[in-house]
């Protein structure tokens, strides 16, 4: 028996349904993901499972005694009391002869959250707030979890304890994330909330986008067949009736079903059209950091000892845990902040365009037009004028939404606004701040792509490891008492190298200043040869990858087996090859590129 079916269920707040009869059935066991577009509806998804809100039509049936706990994407503005109030009112059993098990689960949560658990909730930042409420979650022991983007504000290592205890538990979950390594690891089904219909997906997250763009293939297929026989009838109706025989009367009755249907479909939301808009290139060195020391009065330094080179051109992750410094080390290489020793010089020419995790640049108050252009019609983008709703369309905001004030406005829809007014700025060196919160996984696959293509430099801070992995060429990382390294590669090579070289020292990337003693040579710099041969790896790399991926996917086919044994063993030979040219490759490009 299902623990949670929902029957015909709809519900609409103006406009077209976000739900549009419904139906669904969440299993015992089930980890299910719900996707979709920015706006399609998830969160009043989650809300309607955890009897927040009610369907205009349909019913909700859930088993009896189910407990259902439920994070929010939104902070209740209600609650308050100390940290181990909020989280331990998460335990609504009230078994006295357990009370002891839930008092540890919730200290154990706190802990691994990083939460104190004598803090005030009210005076909590909003990151901490959302950790407090996911501790109240995770104690209570639910049937059912429902998380609304519960990565968020979380740094890697409490999204990987996070990802580590819900497989160990035996909870039914539902959730919506942006973070994909989040996903592929938890999901076993996915939910696609499209267009107002929910479909269910008996599989993994690769899979799934597989199977769902040839679905929109086959649905534009049926639409443009649908879409030429209307035409046809439309002539002919044009033409007139000839008599009033019963074939022309059901003829016109199906004419007029097919235009109903085409008045009442619901196109696939469309794709933001993202544009970097770069500058003038700036000189060689970016940014040069030597024995640079910064914190504040009365504390252990946050940074301790930088020495840091940043080149025209390279793309640096940063990483660390919540409060070690990471925004500081922004404003600190950037010049908004002085160091208390040590100096930092800033390149030639440098045109700097900076995105703001807090969201300060925008005025809630102010529709998303006055936000934009403030009292103009028109915004300059690449040195062309545009029309402002022209623009704002590009980034999925129709000339009704970009009407509304800021401050109705999701969590994603504030991060596309603000990249809307950050891609208006030509710059050669992007600073992202957590550009990736609240965004949907089709916004974040095209930022990576303009990110990868753009020659510009780049600074970045993110929690996403997918994001991180893809984007960056290096990474910095915060490894404690004030101690920032440098690593080439993003996030998994980062984790690879602390493994094999915890005992030594990390090799530097072409970003960082290593202080190597005076009696080691000092590296060779790359002659012409190897200059080419490091321009070449990254697509030899890419082409290996992209083969190797189509005979993952042909392995995956149940056909695949039905073929001749020597094709079998041929294929599972190319791909033991590729997989270790791929790494030979990636070893010689962290080689080359660390000189």
């Amino acid at each position: 028996m299902a623990l949670i079916s929902l029957r015909d269920v709809s519900i609409a707040f103006g406009g077209d349904p976000l739900l549009d009869a419904v139906s669904l059935h969440i299993e015992q066991g089930d980890r299910a993901c719900l996707v979709g577009r920015n706006g399609s509806g998830k969160s009043t998804l989650l809300r309607l499972l955890s009897g927040e809100i009610e369907p205009d039509k349909g019913e909700i049936l859930r088993a009896a005694g189910i407990r259902v706990a439920y994070l929010p994407q939104e902070v209740p503005t209600h609650l308050s009391g100390t940290v181990r109030q909020i989280v331990e009112s998460g335990d609504t059993r009230h078994v006295h002869t357990e009370r002891w098990e839930h008092e540890h689960a919730a200290e154990q949560a706190m802990t691994r959250l990083g939460i104190d658990p004598d803090a005030r909730f009210e005076a909590l930042s909003g990151g901490l707030k959302r950790r407090t409420l996911l501790a109240r979650a995770l104690v209570c022991e639910p049937d059912v979890l429902l998380l609304d983007e519960p990565t968020n504000h979380l740094d890697i290592a409490a999204i990987e304890w996070l990802e580590g205890f819900l497989l160990r538990q035996n909870i039914t979950l539902l959730f919506i994330t942006h973070d994909r390594a989040f996903l592929r690891r938890l999901a076993n089904r996915i939910l696609d909330l499209d267009r107002g219909q929910l479909n269910g997906w008996d599989c993994g997250y690769d899979l799934f986008l597989q199977r769902k763009q040839q679905l929109l293939e086959d649905e534009e297929a049926v639409w443009e067949k649908k879409g030429k026989r209307l035409t046809q009838e439309e002539i002919w109706i044009r033409k007139g009736i000839k008599a009033r025989r019963t074939r022309d009367e059901g003829r016109v009755r199906a004419l007029l079903a097919l235009r109903a249907e085409f008045s009442k479909r619901r196109f696939e939301v469309g794709t933001s059209r993202v544009q970097l808009q770069a500058s003038a290139p700036s000189g060689q060195l970016v940014i040069k950091a030597e024995n640079v020391t910064v914190g504040y009065p009365g504390q252990p330094p946050l940074i301790r000892d930088l020495n840091l080179r940043i080149l025209r051109g390279e793309r640096i992750g940063i990483i660390g845990s919540n409060g070690v410094g990471k925004t500081t080390l922004l404003k600190l290489i950037t010049g908004a902040i002085a160091p208390q020793s040590g100096t930092v010089t800033l390149g030639t020419r440098l045109d700097i365009a900076y995105f703001d995790q807090m969201r300060t640049a925008l005025d809630g108050e102010k529709s998303i037009v006055e936000n934009v252009a403030g009292d103009g019609d028109t915004v300059e983008v690449g040195g062309v004028s545009r029309h402002v709703y022209g623009y704002l369309q590009d980034f999925l905001f129709t000339p009704a939404r970009a009407r509304c004030p800021v401050k109705v406005l999701s969590g994603g829809e504030r991060n596309r606004l603000l990249l809307a007014m950050l891609f208006m700025q030509p710059c050669n060196l992007l600073i992202m701040d957590e550009p990736t919160n609240d965004l949907d996984i089709e916004t974040l696959d095209l930022l990576e792509e303009q990110l990868q293509q753009n020659a510009q430099t780049l600074l970045l801070v993110s929690h996403d490891r997918v994001f991180l992995n893809n984007v960056v060429t290096s990474t910095l990382v915060f490894e404690g008492d004030g101690v920032v390294k440098a690593y080439a590669g993003g996030y998994d090579d980062w984790v690879l190298q602390r493994q094999q070289s915890a005992p030594a020292a990390p090799a530097a990337s072409s970003m960082a200043a290593p202080a190597t003693p005076a009696s080691m040579p000092k590296p060779r710099r790359l002659n012409n040869k190897e200059r080419y041969e490091l321009e070449q790896i990254g697509p030899r790399i890419e082409q290996f990858e992209a083969e190797q991926a189509k005979l993952v996917a042909d392995r995956c086919d149940p056909g695949f087996y039905k073929r001749p044994a020597d094709d079998i063993a041929a294929a599972q030979a190319r791909s033991e090859f590729l997989a270790s040219e791929i790494e030979r490759l990636l070893d010689r490009w962290a080689e080359l590129e660390s000189r």
